[in-house]
C-alpha cells in the first residue's frame, strides 16, 4: 500500500490520487489554498455578502438561513460568521442520541450564548438502535443515519418554513482533494447520495432492516425536485468564502463561546476538539474504518495538522504508530450493549468488510504494510473459512 510522501495518507483513502512525485490530491490542494492571496479573500467575502442580500431578499418568514449544527467548534464558526454578516438564523440539529457530555453542553449552549432560535430532532431511541446495528450489518457504518440525517432534515426544515439559505461549514471534499478553490462547491442532491449516504436510501433500510416503517424514516428522505424548484432553497459553504482552520476555529469558539474540548483523551486519536456529538465516532466507529481500509481519525488528523504546519510528517508518522490500530474496547462494550450484539458477532461481521488491498491472512492474523514501511500482524482472523481464500497472499 503506497502512502502520500507529504502527509500521511494511503492511496486507498477515498478518492484520493497520488501524483508521479508521490504526493497526493489533498495536499496538493492545501498547496493551492495557501497560495491564495488577500484579494482572493476579499472578493470571496464580497460574494459572501452578496449570497446575504439574496437571502434577505428572498425570506419570506422569520429567518434568513437555516444552519445545520452538531455543536462542534465548526458549528459555532458557522453560526458566528452568519450573525457577524446580518442573517438571522434558524439552527437546526440531528441528534443522534449518542451525545459525549462535553458536546451535549456545547450543543445546548449555543441557543444562549450565540441568542438563536434553534430546533433539535431525534428519532425514536428504538429507531436508531436499529440503524446502529443494520447499518453495521449492512456496510460497517454504524453512524450512517446521522451522516444521512444532518444533510437530510435540515433541508425539510428550510423547505417547510419557506427559508432560502442552508449554510454549511467546512467543503468536506477537500480532504481528498476533490475539487479546486475556484469549483464553489453547493449542496446537492448527487453528492449527500453519493458521499454522505454512501449510495443507500431509505429503500435500503426498509428492504433490509427489519422493524421499519416508511413513516420511521420520513426524516431521512430528501425533499423532492418540485419544493427545492418552489422554495429556490440553496446549500452554501462557508468554506467556500472564508479561510477555513479548525484548529484556530476551536480556540476562537472557546474563546469567545465557552465551547469546551473533550476532558478525556480518546483512544484512538490526538485531538479532543473534534467529533464530540457522536462517543463513538472517535472509537468504534473510526475502528472500523481503520478493520476496512487500514487507517483511522489519527491519520486523518495528522494529514490534515502536516498540510496547515502543526505537525511535521514525522510527528504525524508518529500519531499513526500510536493510535491507528488501538481497539477501543470500552466504546466498543458500550455499543454492544446498546445494539444488543455480542463481541463476537461483531468480529465476524466487522472482518466481512476488510478491503483485501490492504488485509492479508496469515498464519491466523491480519496483516498490512504499514506507513513506516514494514508489515506487521495486528488480530486474530474471525472471518468464516470459505470467506478467506480472497486474503491470501502467495
Amino acid at each position: 500500500m503506497k502512502y502520500c510522501k507529504k502527509c500521511v495518507y494511503p492511496m486507498i483513502s477515498v478518492n484520493l490520487i497520488l501524483d508521479d512525485e508521490g504526493i497526493c490530491s489533498a495536499c496538493r490542494l492545501q498547496e493551492e489554498f495557501d497560495m491564495l492571496t488577500e484579494e482572493f479573500w476579499e472578493q470571496r467575502r464580497k460574494k459572501f455578502i452578496e449570497l446575504t442580500r439574496w437571502a434577505k431578499s428572498k425570506s419570506t418568514g422569520n429567518y434568513d438561513c437555516v444552519i445545520p449544527v452538531s455543536g462542534g467548534k465548526d458549528s459555532y464558526f458557522q453560526v458566528h460568521k452568519v450573525l457577524e454578516y446580518g442573517l438571522k438564523p434558524l439552527l437546526v440539529t440531528y441528534h443522534g442520541n449518542n451525545y459525549l457530555p462535553e458536546g451535549q453542553r456545547n450543543l445546548d449552549r449555543m441557543r444562549e450564548k450565540l441568542n438563536v432560535d434553534h430546533i433539535v430532532f431525534g428519532p425514536s431511541i428504538e429507531i436508531l438502535k436499529k440503524l446502529n446495528r443494520g447499518c453495521f450489518e449492512i456496510m460497517g457504518d454504524m453512524n450512517w443515519h446521522a451522516h444521512a440525517g444532518i444533510k437530510t432534515y435540515p433541508m425539510h426544515i428550510a423547505v417547510k418554513f419557506n427559508i432560502p439559505l442552508v449554510v454549511w461549514g467546512e467543503i468536506t471534499w477537500t480532504i481528498s482533494g476533490m475539487f479546486s478553490a475556484n469549483d464553489f462547491v453547493e449542496y446537492n442532491k448527487r453528492t449527500v447520495f453519493e458521499h454522505d449516504m454512501r449510495g443507500f436510501t431509505t429503500k435500503d433500510m426498509l428492504e433490509r432492516i427489519k422493524g421499519l416503517t416508511h413513516k420511521d424514516l420520513v426524516w431521512l428522505t430528501m425533499p423532492s425536485d418540485k419544493e427545492f424548484e418552489e422554495t429556490q432553497t440553496k446549500g452554501i459553504y462557508v468554506g467556500n468564502f472564508f479561510k477555513w482552520d479548525p484548529n484556530i476555529h476551536a480556540q476562537e469558539m472557546k474563546k469567545n463561546y465557552g465551547f469546551e474540548f473533550a476532558s478525556q483523551p480518546f483512544a484512538r486519536t490526538y485531538r479532543t476538539m473534534s467529533n464530540l456529538d457522536d462517543m463513538h465516532e472517535n472509537g468504534i466507529h473510526d475502528y472500523l474504518k481503520y478493520i476496512k481500509f487500514g487507517y483511522g481519525r489519527a491519520t486523518d488528523h495528522a494529514s490534515k495538522d502536516i498540510r496547515s504546519g502543526y505537525l511535521t510528517r514525522e510527528e504525524g508518522l508518529e500519531m499513526v504508530r500510536k493510535y491507528d490500530h488501538i481497539r477501543p474496547q470500552d466504546d466498543l462494550n458500550r455499543w454492544l450493549k446498546y445494539v444488543r450484539m455480542t463481541e463476537e458477532q461483531f468480529d465476524h461481521i466487522a472482518d466481512s468488510f476488510r478491503d483485501h488491498r490492504v488485509w492479508w491472512v496469515k498464519d491466523g492474523k491480519w496483516w498490512k504494510n504499514n506507513l513506516w514501511g514494514d508489515c506487521s500482524a495486528y488480530e486474530d482472523v474471525k472471518l468464516e473459512k470459505d470467506k478467506i481464500s480472497k486474503y491470501i497472499r502467495q
